[in-house]
């Protein structure tokens, strides 16, 4: 069994895993392995921006999970994909840049969480941050992650602003500024064209460092502990068991899904349940693996009656030739594209005191997610719920490391979540009655104009509801006795070992997560490097 040390092990090449072996090593003072069970990111599709829509469903690139059926709202399996790649998820998601709101921060400092409200994370934000609107109180320059402008309009994008603007609501041109609420044009994680990813950003300045070492396509099986003090992992790659030792300390961020995964593994989460699968047990942890939240969402699907959608390229080969080589040659065009062109936040419950709804404009229609689009010219305005109060879990079935968790979520069992997503669901449909976008409008396809009574939405969620991919909470963060991790998200129970992804989040932030899961990354690299000199 081949064994080497290293000061810091990281165990996953997503989003945080990649920042923290950029600042980790920044120094050089550290010796690091950055350990990622899927491959380089080598596929072209990861790097073309609209790539995502072909790597929704490819097994070289994605863990795709699937949850559980609810026992009483949602009874079926929803798709849960997550990148098993170098730059994990940020190399197939669909690169939107958003923070959340500045009381998400708020809060998660309110729950115990000292040094984790907004005015000290967006230090970190701005940190990472390469702007394309410029510097100022709430953006940075010069960081590694690219943020960019869509590099040019669209008719139905603009048509679909100024159908929220007749609708009553405002204008919005930074949902990461001042305030979140409004509509507008997104920003994405692409630079001149190209996927930024996590991967692009951070981890490739740092690939020429000596004191980093990178090994793709090695899957941890378990953290080593000497007593209650992690002292390195073991993992598999191309049919070897190896091992590697941390002289300081080990760093999981692998996700929500597969870190309490691993912490299961190793022991470490809910006896019992460890017990009956005949793991030792390290730490008795009942957090492990609870907690687990998603924006589940309601994609409502129009037919248009103009040949300017993705659905169009991808169903006539003139149209696939001519943005073909318009990417080719310029980088611009639908295949520049992220998930939404558009999009915008709106209050909707009456006890809502900041946005609880988002809405995306996406310009293309599929009854199965990652499927083949529709046959007609279409858009999809999909209607989120930004603070659901349904919490999941997710547990380990086997002591075999390759065996997928268990994930279950039960969507929609809190009676707000419901009320908020249909009342969600009729203020959109308010915007695109609008003239302004009508214009382009044939027809409601899903769930259809005559879904109108609350039951109809409601039976329309529970059919064909989504998520927005954005799984947090499973090793919550706190200052209570039942926290996962502290607020240097360092695992209670043990010694030398932390979680640094999106399962520590209390809460699920208001909006898509990959750029709050970078600015945790920031955070704990910077509370790592304190640590190792305090």
């Amino acid at each position: 069994m081949e064994q080497d040390s290293y000061d810091y092990i990281i165990v996953g090449a997503g989003s945080a895993g990649c920042v923290l072996a950029n600042r980790l090593t920044a120094s050089r003072q550290y010796k690091v392995l950055l350990l990622e069970a899927g491959g380089e990111d080598t596929n072209p599709w990861i790097h073309i921006p609209i790539g995502y829509g072909r790597n929704f469903s490819n097994p070289n690139v994605n863990w795709l999970y699937s949850s559980e059926p609810g026992t009483d709202w949602v009874k079926r399996r929803i798709q849960q994909p997550r990148g098993k790649v170098i730059g994990g998820s940020s190399s197939i998601n669909g690169l939107i840049y958003m923070r959340g709101q500045k009381e998400d921060y708020e809060h998660w400092r309110q729950l115990g969480n000292t040094g984790w409200g907004y005015e000290q994370v967006l230090h970190y934000f701005k940190k990472s941050e390469d702007q394309e609107k410029g510097a100022g109180e709430f953006h940075g320059v010069g960081g590694p992650l690219t943020v960019s402008d869509p590099r040019e309009t669209h008719p139905m994008a603009d048509a679909y602003i100024q159908a929220a603007v007749d609708a009553g609501h405002k204008l919005n041109n930074d949902f990461n500024g001042a305030e979140q609420e409004g509509f507008g044009y997104q920003q994405w994680t692409t630079k001149n064209g190209r996927r930024c990813s996590a991967a692009v950003g951070f981890l490739n300045p740092a690939r020429k460092r000596n004191n980093l070492t990178i090994v793709s396509k090695a899957h941890t099986n378990r953290i080593v502990f000497d007593g209650i003090r992690a002292v390195g992992v073991e993992y598999e790659r191309r049919g070897q068991i190896k091992k590697a030792f941390a002289k300081r300390e080990v760093i999981i961020s692998t996700g929500a899904y597969n870190s309490p995964q691993l912490l299961q593994l190793s022991g470490v989460g809910p006896a019992d349940h460890l017990s009956e699968l005949g793991v030792k047990i390290v730490a008795d942890r009942e957090g492990v693996g609870k907690n687990l939240q998603d924006h589940f969402n309601a994609p409502l699907m129009f037919e248009l009656n103009e040949n300017f959608t993705v659905n169009d390229v991808l169903n006539r080969w003139s149209s696939k030739v001519s943005h073909g080589l318009r990417y080719l040659f310029q980088r611009r065009g639908l295949l520049s594209m992220g998930v939404a062109y558009a999009g915008g936040y709106l209050k909707v419950h009456p006890d809502t005191a900041s946005p609880d709804i988002q809405n995306l404009l996406m310009l293309f229609t599929s009854e199965l997610i990652g499927g083949p689009v529709d046959p007609f010219p279409g858009c999809a305005s999909v209607v989120a719920l930004l603070r659901p109060e349904s919490r999941g879990t997710v547990n380990i079935m086997s002591a075999t490391p390759k065996s997928p968790p268990k994930i279950i979520y039960n969507f929609l069992t809190a009676e707000k979540d419901r009320d908020t997503l249909i009342l969600g669901v009729k203020k959109v449909r308010e915007i695109m009655k609008q003239g302004s976008i009508g214009r382009y409008i044939v027809r409601e396809v899903r769930p259809g104009s005559g879904s109108n009574r609350d039951e109809d939405i409601l039976d329309f969620l529970e059919k064909s509801g989504r998520t927005s991919y954005h799984p947090v909470g499973t090793c919550r963060m706190g200052s209570d006795e039942e926290a996962v991790v502290d607020p240097r998200l360092r695992v209670n129970g043990v010694q030398s070992l932390r979680v640094v992804d999106a399962s520590i989040m209390p809460t699920l932030v208001s909006g898509n997560t990959n750029a709050p899961v970078i600015m945790i990354g920031e955070k704990a690299s910077d509370m790592i490097l304190e640590d190792a000199v305090g």
